[in-house]
């Protein structure tokens, strides 16, 4: 029978409303560490940190995404808050001024998830897309909106109310249905679309015909994802092994990772992606440098090698040159490069294998940005 009372972890959380013992109030603590360049770590001051800090004293922020230079987050209430570098008009508050803590984006409440990096490619809880940010130049298309006008606000893209995950990189994005179709926009340089090309499209495109598409993440220059029937692909730019089919053979349409059926979640960072399959094991592929694939070299690697032997990984995101994942225990876990203190562990070493930020249990949501990382800490007190 779980502890109703204190502090609750998340599996006892979903026991107490099932049991009708709820009375607590949901907390959802923001913390950051890393590079503060921009005021991307949003605490309203441009000084480094190198162990997780807190901004504000709020304790209901639910969802998160960090890029390049910038965070995206929805609260408890569906609103949306931005921070960091506004170039190009990426934190979509209508200005290209920097901001050093968050700052709201309308004052709309419907805002179901928002994926950040040189533009933001939102989903509200209508199914609708939305876009702005970076949308010229090499950017050329990034925004989806059939123009190659940067967007310091947010704009619709298309009329359609069936969009249920969208992941955005640096130059392009990728997005899932709700009835499984694969489709992607923006550049195209290295065939990070998927659709058999390299030519740049400046609204969305599908890929293939398939309707088994359960979940996408758009890498640097290559995105992977993920089927219905357990099965991982990848495609684009393959340099250093990021499409891990064992080549280092660019790929402009999807090829299979393997011929494994029990791929659970994939996450791709800037030339490097990760993996989780259904037993809880933890994979990465692609760019070693710096440790961050976490298998204790720093070689390249073009096709999935494991993470230690442990069967307990939950979740997990990629940086430009660190990694971060949460056990199924809450704590979290972070390798790679540490300048800036993007680790959080309190200093700047490289880590080319998982060590423990802290010692907290109730990590939730987080996000690898490009030299820096965000996360939720969250808790149900009663």
């Amino acid at each position: 029978m779980p502890n109703f009372s204190g502090v609750w972890n998340l599996k006892d959380q979903v026991q107490a409303i099932a049991a009708g013992r709820w009375t607590g109030i949901a907390t959802g603590e923001l913390y950051t560490w890393g590079s503060n360049f921009f005021g991307k770590l949003g605490d309203n001051t441009g000084v480094y940190k190198s162990s997780p800090i807190q901004v504000g004293n709020l304790s209901n922020w639910s969802k998160l995404s960090s890029g390049a230079y910038a965070t995206a987050t929805i609260k408890t209430d569906g609103t949306l808050w931005t921070w960091g570098r506004n170039s190009g008009g990426r934190l979509g508050d209508g200005t290209t001024v920097d901001r050093s803590s968050p700052v709201q984006i309308g004052t709309q409440t419907d805002w179901y998830q928002a994926s950040i990096n040189g533009h933001v490619s939102a989903i509200k809880t209508d199914g609708t897309l939305w876009g702005w940010g970076y949308n010229s130049g090499a950017s050329s298309g990034a925004v989806g909106d059939n123009t190659a006008i940067n967007k310091s606000s947010p704009v619709q893209i298309g009329a359609l109310t069936n969009w249920s995950q969208v992941s955005a990189h640096q130059t392009h994005s990728a997005a899932v249905k709700t009835d499984g179709t694969l489709w992607a926009w923006g550049r195209n340089t290295f065939g990070n679309l998927g659709d058999g090309t390299t030519i740049y499209r400046s609204s969305p495109v599908q890929i293939g015909a398939l309707t088994t598409w359960s979940q996408v993440s758009a890498g640097g220059n290559g995105t992977a994802a993920v089927k219905t029937d357990g099965t991982m692909w990848a495609w684009g730019n393959n340099t250093s092994g990021e499409a891990g089919d064992g080549t280092a053979i660019n790929k402009s349409s999807p090829v299979q990772v393997g011929a494994l059926t029990t791929w659970a979640e994939v996450e791709s960072g800037l030339s490097h992606s990760l993996a989780i399959k259904t037993d809880g094991t933890l994979w990465s592929w692609g760019a070693g440098g710096n440790g961050r694939l976490g298998d204790n070299t720093v070689v390249n690697k073009s096709s999935p090698v494991q993470v230690g032997a442990l069967t307990t990984w939950a979740s997990i995101s990629g940086g430009n040159a660190h990694s971060v994942a949460a056990k199924s225990d809450g704590t979290l876990w972070v390798w790679g490069e540490g300048a800036e203190g993007r680790l959080g562990t309190g200093n700047l070493i490289d880590r080319s294998s998982p060590v423990q930020v802290g010692a907290l249990t109730e990590w939730t949501t987080f996000a690898a940005g490009a030299d820096f990382t965000t996360a939720i800490l969250q808790g149900q007190t009663n």
